[in-house]
């Protein structure tokens, strides 16, 4: 199972105040919900691949309304051979379409966000549970990016929802896709606040722990890929100073001053090793030990010298 379907079992199985219940139902029904009109009846209709979902709307439904409704179980080839549940209501439709306040002033259905729905702000958490719920998705956090976002098909709702979500200081924003309207978060913490602000307490432990474990092993990587680079630079470093060891002993053969010798020494029998390791190796060779800013003072004082013999070298050629 994906981590979103986890989130949503775990939100399935939570129990809530009928405020909560009416603003939660709201919101399933406003993103995964239609109405169907015949010349017979109204019928109002939801679908999800989630049973967990539909069974939640379901027990939802029959708590606040107390009807029967019908559920049909479909296999969807698009959607690899998942399950298409489909729940019908032909009961009392115009009463939870108007206690749900599914249609706006204007007789638009399933794009209102009524603000008496979510007056209180258990009922405001509510609605953001519910639209996670019917349209929401996420990435799990041992994927590369941070990512949640919920599917609706009204910029009114989306707006709305992204409104509520951002009364908690959550940063949504809103985009258009082809299939409508998106409500998305990208910050990790922003996502761990919205799995705290739903309820989805099991799943926000799983998601910290997740995201822990993974900034760790970042943060491990990013040190062994610096120590690595640190360690290539040491080496170059050490080559040049071998190959301009060779230049100036050419030159001056016994006439090289001890301080320079000493550093000569050390490198000739460390040449890989760094500057803080020769100058540890020195306390094993030399009567005072020499610190690695002394070291690198006379492999600086080195450095030109060599280069100084070079240029002579190439006048006289």
């Amino acid at each position: 199972m994906s981590f979103s379907t986890d989130v949503k079992t775990e939100l399935a199985s939570l129990n809530h105040i009928d405020c909560c219940n009416r603003a939660e139902l709201s919101a399933m029904y406003a993103i995964g919900g239609s109405i169907e009109i015949s010349k017979e009846s109204v019928s109002l209709q939801f679908q999800s691949t989630n049973l967990a979902v539909v069974r939640k709307l379901m027990k939802l439904t029959k708590t606040l309304f107390n009807i029967d409704m019908t559920l049909i179980s479909q296999k969807q080839a698009k959607l690899q051979k998942h399950n298409m549940y489909h729940v019908k209501i032909t009961t009392d439709v115009e009463k939870i379409i108007t206690e749900l306040a599914l249609i706006s002033p204007d007789g638009v259905f399933f794009q209102h966000l009524d603000p008496m729905i979510v007056k209180n702000d258990c009922c405001k958490k509510a609605y953001l549970r519910g639209a996670f719920l019917a349209g929401g998705s996420m990435n799990s956090p041992e994927t590369p990016t941070y990512h949640l976002e919920i599917q609706t098909f009204s910029k009114e709702l989306a707006e709305a929802i992204a409104g509520l979500a951002n009364h908690y200081k959550l940063k949504a924003k809103t985009a258009k896709n082809r299939r409508g309207q998106i409500v998305y978060l990208k910050e990790a913490e922003r996502i761990a606040d919205f799995l705290r602000v739903i309820d989805a307490t099991n799943s926000l432990f799983v998601y910290e722990d997740s995201r822990i474990k993974r900034d760790f092993k970042n943060s491990i990587n990013r040190v062994i890929n610096c120590d690595i680079a640190n360690e290539k630079k040491a080496l170059a470093a050490a080559m040049r100073q071998l190959e301009q060891i060779e230049i100036i002993e050419k030159h001056f053969r016994n006439q090289i001053p001890k301080s320079m010798r000493e550093a000569i020494f050390l490198r000739k029998k460390y040449p890989e090793s760094t500057l803080l390791e020769l100058s540890y190796a020195s306390k094993e060779h030399f009567s005072e030990p020499i610190s690695k800013s002394a070291l690198n003072h006379r492999f600086r004082a080195m450095k030109d010298l060599a280069g100084k013999l070079m240029i002579e070298g190439e006048r006289h050629d």
